[in-house]
C-alpha cells in the first residue's frame, strides 16, 4: 500500500508564521514512497541497505518533526498567558491547534514505514483532513486580520511622529530650563553685592561663561549725555583705549537700542559693534540697561527728568557655532532686567551711603563745634569767676572791716559816711552776684529776697548815699517824704536800693538862674506789700542798720580756716571783736592738722571755697577727729547758698551756713543760734 504525505494548505497571503510552517509541512514523508516491505525482491543487498536507510531517516524525521510542532503550542499557550493579545488570542489558538494536527500527522506517518493496519491508514487520513480544516480557517482569519496589522503600523507611525513631537517639546522645556537655571545663577551672583562696578563686572563675567561669549562691554553716558562712553570690560584691555572709546550718543544703533526693552542684533557694520569688538569676532547683540536713581523711587509728585540708559553689548566668537537665537535672546533681556534692579538696588545704597557719610561729617562737625562751644563757655566761665573772685573777696573785706566800724564811736557825719559805704557795698556785692548767676549758672531770672524793712529809713539811707555824692561836688541835695508813706513794708530791699541809687545817680544836673525854668522830671513807681502790725520785730529791720547789741562769746576758741589772707584776717578780727580766741589757718590740710594736734576748738569757722581742698571734706575729716563724748560745732562761710549747698552742709555735719559777705551783725548771729542749738 502507498501512502502519500498530504500538503499543509499555505495561504499566499499568511504571514511569516505560515511560511514557517508551510516549510515545516512541505518536508517529504516517507509513506508516499512504494517500497517493498517484505525484504523478497531479487534486488542486491546494497540496494536494500541503502533503502532501509532513507526510511530510517525519515522515520527519524518525521518524529522529531512532531516532537517539534507539540513543542511549539506550549510556547504559543505561555505566550498567550503572559501577554495581552486580545484580539488575536483567537488566531493564536489556531495556529496552535494547526501545529499541533500537523505534529499529530507527522506522528502517525512514522508507523506507516512498517507494515500497518487499516485503521492506521484512517487515522492518517482522518489528521490529515482536520489539518486541512484547520490550516484553511487559519488562512481565512488571517485574510480579516492584515487590515488590523496595517492600521497598526499606522497607529505606529503616528505614535513614532508624536514621540518625536514630544522629545521635541522635552528639549524645548530642557533649554528653557536651563535658560531659567542660568538665569537664576546670574541672579544669585549678582545680588551677592550692592556695588554698581562689581555688579556690572559680575554680569559681564556670568554672561560670558553661560553663553560662551568673546567679550561683553557696558557703555554709559557721559556727564553731558552727548556721547556713550566705554566703561566696563572683562578682559584686560589698553586703559587708555578704553578711556578714549566713545561713540555720540544720537548714534542710529544707540537711539534704536535706547527705544526698545528687548534685545537687538547688530549688523557687522554697527559703530557699537566694531567699537566694542575690536577684533575679528562673531555676531554682536545689544541692550539697554536703566539707571535709576534715588529720585525715581520718592513718594509725592515725580519730577519731569529724562531716563537715563546704559547699554550691555554682548559678542559672540567668530567659529559659526554659536548665533543669537530667541533662547539667547531671552536671557539677555531677563538678565538685563535683573541687572537693572540690582543697580537701583546699588543706587539707593550708594545715596544712602553718601547721605550717612554727610551726616557722620555734618555730626563731627557739630560734635566739633559743640566741644568749642563748651571750651568757650569753660573759658568764659574760668574768666568770670575768675573776675568775680578777684572782684567779690575785696568786696567781702571791705564789707567786714565797714561792719566792724560801724561799732565804733563816731560823729554823726562820720555815721552817714560809713553806713552810706556799707549800704553801697552791699548794694555792689549783690550786683556781682546776680551778674555771676546769670552769666555762670544761665539763668534767665533772679531770685528775690523778700522781707520786712523801714521805709522811712531807707529812704534816709539812700538820700545819705546821695548827699554824700553831691556835696563832694558843691550841690545841696534835698527831699521830702509824704505823711502818708506807710514805715513797715516787704521786699528785697537791697535791689530797690539799687534802683533808686542808679535813677538818682543817672541824672543832668546843672544851674538855673530863672526859677521859671523847669528842668527835668523823672517818675519812678515801686509797689511794695505793707507788713502787717503783729509781724513786726526786731529781727525785721534791716541787717545794715542793725541797732541791737553785738552778742559778746568770751573766751570761745575758735578754729578759722580761709585760703584769702585778706578775708581771713577780716574774720579773725571780727572773732575777737566778738570776744572768740581765733587760730587762723591757710588750707584744710592745716586745717585739720591743727584740730588732730590740739581737739580742744569749740568752734570752727570754714570757708567751703578753700583752695586745693573742698571744705565738705575738711568738714567730714575734723567729725573724724573728734571723739564721741565731744563734738564741735562747724560753722561754714559759702558765697552763695541754695539747696545743693544746704543738703552738703547738713550730710557732712555743718551746724551753720554764713553767706559772704560776713559783717560782724550776721557773724554774731549765727553763732549766737548755733551755740543756742547746740
Amino acid at each position: 500500500m502507498v501512502v502519500g504525505t498530504a500538503p499543509c494548505g499555505v495561504s499566499v497571503s499568511s504571514v511569516w508564521i505560515l511560511l514557517l510552517l508551510s516549510s515545516l509541512l512541505l518536508s517529504p514523508s516517507a509513506a508516499s514512497v512504494d517500497f517493498g516491505h517484505c525484504g523478497c525482491d531479487d534486488a542486491d543487498d546494497g540496494a536494500l541497505s541503502s533503502t532501509y536507510n532513507i526510511l530510517q531517516c525519515q522515520k527519524v524525521s518525521d518524529f522529531l518533526i512532531a516532537a517539534a510542532y507539540f513543542s511549539i503550542p506550549l510556547e504559543l499557550l505561555y505566550f498567550a498567558t503572559c501577554s495581552d493579545l486580545f484580539p488575536l488570542k483567537w488566531i493564536v489558538l489556531q495556529f496552535g491547534a494547526f501545529i499541533v494536527l500537523c505534529g499529530l500527522t507527522h506522528l502517525i506517518t512514522v508507523f506507516t514505514y512498517d507494515p500497518h493496519s487499516f485503521h492506521l491508514v484512517l487515522a492518517l487520513t482522518v489528521a490529515k483532513f482536520m489539518t486541512a480544516l484547520v490550516s484553511f480557517a487559519t488562512a481565512i482569519t488571517l485574510l480579516t486580520l492584515i487590515p488590523q496589522l496595517l492600521r497598526v503600523k499606522v497607529r505606529e507611525n503616528f505614535l513614532v511622529n508624536k514621540a518625536r513631537e514630544l522629545d521635541r517639546e522635552v528639549g524645548m522645556m530642557k533649554m528653557k530650563e536651563e535658560a531659567s537655571w542660568h538665569v537664576r545663577m546670574l541672579t544669585q551672583e549678582i545680588r551677592k553685592s550692592l556695588d554698581r562696578h562689581t555688579i556690572l563686572y559680575t554680569t559681564m563675567v556670568e554672561l560670558s561663561k553661560a553663553l560662551e561669549l568673546q567679550n561683553c562691554a557696558v557703555w554709559m553716558p557721559d556727564e553731558t549725555r552727548s556721547e556713550m562712553i566705554l566703561t566696563h570690560q572683562p578682559r584686560e584691555r589698553d586703559i587708555m583705549d578704553q578711556q578714549n572709546c566713545s561713540i555720540p550718543i544720537d548714534d542710529p544703533d544707540v537711539q534704536e537700542i535706547k527705544a526698545t526693552k528687548d534685545a537687538k542684533v547688530l549688523g557687522p557694520d554697527s559703530a557699537l559693534g566694531v567699537a566694542t569688538r575690536k577684533l575679528d569676532v562673531g555676531p554682536v547683540a545689544a541692550i539697554r540697561m536703566p539707571m535709576l536713581r534715588v529720585s525715581n523711587f520718592k513718594g509725592g509728585t515725580p519730577e519731569v527728568m529724562q531716563t537715563s540708559y546704559a547699554i550691555l553689548v554682548l559678542v559672540l566668537p567668530n567659529d559659526g557655532s554659536l548665533g543669537w537665537g530667541r533662547r539667547e535672546l531671552e536671557i539677555v533681556e531677563v538678565v538685563a532686567d535683573q541687572v537693572a534692579v540690582a543697580l537701583s538696588h546699588a543706587a539707593l545704597l550708594e545715596e544712602s551711603q553718601l547721605m550717612r557719610e554727610k551726616l557722620a561729617e555734618q555730626y563731627r562737625d557739630l560734635l566739633q563745634a559743640k566741644h568749642e562751644a563748651m571750651r568757650a563757655g569753660e573759658a568764659r566761665n574760668s574768666f568770670q569767676t575768675a573776675m568775680y573772685d578777684g572782684m567779690r573777696r575785696p568786696m567781702h573785706s571791705i564789707l567786714g572791716l565797714v561792719s566792724m566800724m560801724q561799732q565804733e564811736s563816731m560823729n554823726p557825719e562820720q555815721r552817714v559816711v560809713m553806713d552810706a559805704i556799707a549800704k553801697t557795698s552791699s548794694v555792689a556785692s549783690t550786683l556781682m552776684n546776680d551778674v555771676m548767676q546769670t552769666s555762670t549758672m544761665n539763668c534767665e531770672h533772679l531770685s528775690l529776697v523778700r522781707r520786712p524793712f523801714n521805709l522811712h529809713s531807707f529812704i534816709k539811707e539812700a538820700v545819705g548815699v546821695v548827699r554824700c555824692l553831691t556835696g563832694c561836688k558843691g550841690v545841696e541835695f534835698e527831699f521830702q517824704v509824704d505823711n502818708s508813706l506807710p514805715e513797715r513794708i516787704i521786699g528785697d530791699e537791697k535791689r530797690v536800693f539799687h534802683i533808686v541809687l542808679h535813677m538818682m545817680m543817672n541824672g543832668n544836673i546843672w544851674s538855673v538862674s530863672d526859677s521859671k525854668s523847669v528842668g527835668e522830671t523823672i517818675m519812678l513807681v515801686l509797689q511794695f506789700q505793707l507788713q502787717p502790725l503783729t509781724a513786726v520785730s526786731s529781727a525785721a529791720s534791716s541787717d545794715l542798720s542793725r541797732s541791737s547789741a553785738i552778742p559778746n562769746f568770751n573766751g570761745l576758741r575758735v578754729l578759722l580756716a580761709d585760703s584769702d589772707d585778706t578775708n581771713r584776717a577780716v574774720t579773725h578780727r571780727l572773732l575777737e571783736k566778738l570776744g572768740c580766741r581765733v587760730l587762723s589757718v591757710a588750707s584744710g590740710v592745716q586745717c585739720t592738722s591743727s584740730f588732730a594736734a590740739e581737739p580742744s576748738f569749740q568752734l570752727v569757722v570754714l570757708d567751703l571755697a578753700l583752695q586745693r581742698t573742698d571744705g565738705l571734706e575738711v568738714a567730714r575729716a575734723i567729725r573724724k577727729f573728734s571723739s564721741n563724748s565731744w563734738l564741735p560745732l562747724i560753722v561754714a562761710l559759702a558765697a552763695r547758698i541754695d539747696d545743693k549747698v544746704r543738703d552738703g552742709c547738713q550730710r557732712s555735719g555743718i551746724s551753720g551756713l554764713i553767706q559772704k559777705p560776713a559783717t560782724l551783725a550776721a557773724l554774731g548771729d549765727e553763732l549766737y543760734r548755733v551755740l543756742q542749738n547746740s
